[in-house]
């Protein structure tokens, strides 16, 4: 199938927690509510009566634990694939600041490009480079891709930037809210949906 499930993992601050950027190395584990986004998806695939053949996570725990419970509540029964391209962005001297912080720093302009359009700023210390990011998503996507049934793929909302980045198409927010799902045809090089909450009736529209 051409067909690819796309999850940002949840959430991994809980109430009165100072969000901040959370990159790849910046290891946090998912909070309570990020469990419970993790199972809302999972038993939204149980409701549609959709298992994936496959799914495939990034290697930093708050993806794999997500993936650990969508398997679960989803009937999966295969082996959950760590695929390393799906680690998320090192935002180096970016990555554990909050908003308020990296304007402060780095200027409001820097944080408008990425956070509104979705561009990588100037003269940022982020690895990897922004080809490798690109390929590294296109890859995951046709690998994915080439399931019988299909793929689930979990990762960060940075990764998923470049996943929506190398499809194209028309330009609409790129962002994905934690535990929000997308689904992709790599085939027609189109997006199906972006950006939605785990539902039983979206993921038939794509899947069933």
């Amino acid at each position: 199938m051409s067909r690819v499930l796309l999850a940002r993992h949840g959430n991994t601050f809980g109430p009165g927690d100072k969000v901040v950027w959370v990159g790849a190395k910046e290891d946090l584990p998912l909070v309570p509510k990020g469990e419970e986004q993790a199972a809302a998806l999972g038993n939204a695939l149980r409701e549609a009566q959709l298992t994936p053949e496959r799914i495939i996570t990034g290697p930093l725990q708050r993806t794999r634990r997500a993936a650990e419970l969508v398997a679960v509540l989803s009937g999966f029964h295969g082996k959950i694939e760590i695929d390393e391209r799906l680690r998320e962005i090192d935002y180096g001297s970016w990555g554990g600041k909050s908003c308020d912080e990296i304007i402060a720093e780095f200027g409001a302009e820097a944080h408008r490009t990425w956070n509104d359009e979705h561009r990588r700023p100037e003269g940022v210390d982020w690895s990897p480079d922004e080809a490798t990011l690109r390929a590294n998503a296109l890859a995951v996507m046709q690998d994915a891709a080439q399931s019988r049934r299909f793929a689930l793929v979990i990762t960060s909302n940075g990764v998923l930037r470049y996943m929506h980045g190398v499809l194209g198409g028309a330009d609409h927010d790129a962002k994905v809210k934690t535990g929000h799902i997308c689904a992709v045809d790599i085939a027609a090089g189109e997006r199906l949906f972006w950006n939605e909450a785990p539902a039983a009736e979206t993921l038939k529209t794509a899947f069933a």
